[in-house]
């Protein structure tokens, strides 16, 4: 999967933000200040997006797809990573980003969700 069209998709979602953390040489995008993607390598090389997903969704998706894996560097019963050499449709990727994105902007604060969904008309 092209690197470049996914993080298009992740900053074409309301208020995302990016940056780069130099330590982890990983591609961040976060909402409200807290992370729902970053692209990033396994440690052995090979690229991946991590992403926040929901329990039971999470086991599932790693049960269906040998290229999704437990979170690489993260909490492991909450992200999971996609190897991005892998030939998942593009679909599938903006399906788990867009979900990242929900259950991260559905877990802050309201006053927060408030002011990114006025800023968004």
């Amino acid at each position: 999967m092209e690197k470049e069209k996914l993080q298009s998709f992740c900053k074409s979602l309301p208020s995302a933000t990016h940056d780069y953390q130099v330590d982890w040489q990983a591609d961040r995008y976060h909402i409200g200040g807290k992370m729902f993607a970053m692209f990033g390598g396994d440690g052995k090389g090979r690229p991946v997006i991590t992403l926040k997903c929901e329990l039971n969704r999470a086991e599932e998706l790693r049960e269906a797809y040998e290229s999704i894996i437990p979170g690489y560097y993260m909490n492991k019963t909450h992200w999971n990573s996609v190897y991005m050499d892998s030939d998942l449709p593009f679909e599938l990727y903006e399906n788990l980003i867009r979900h990242s994105y929900d259950l991260v902007f559905e877990k802050l604060p309201k006053k927060v969700q408030k002011q990114i969904v006025e800023n968004r008309d």
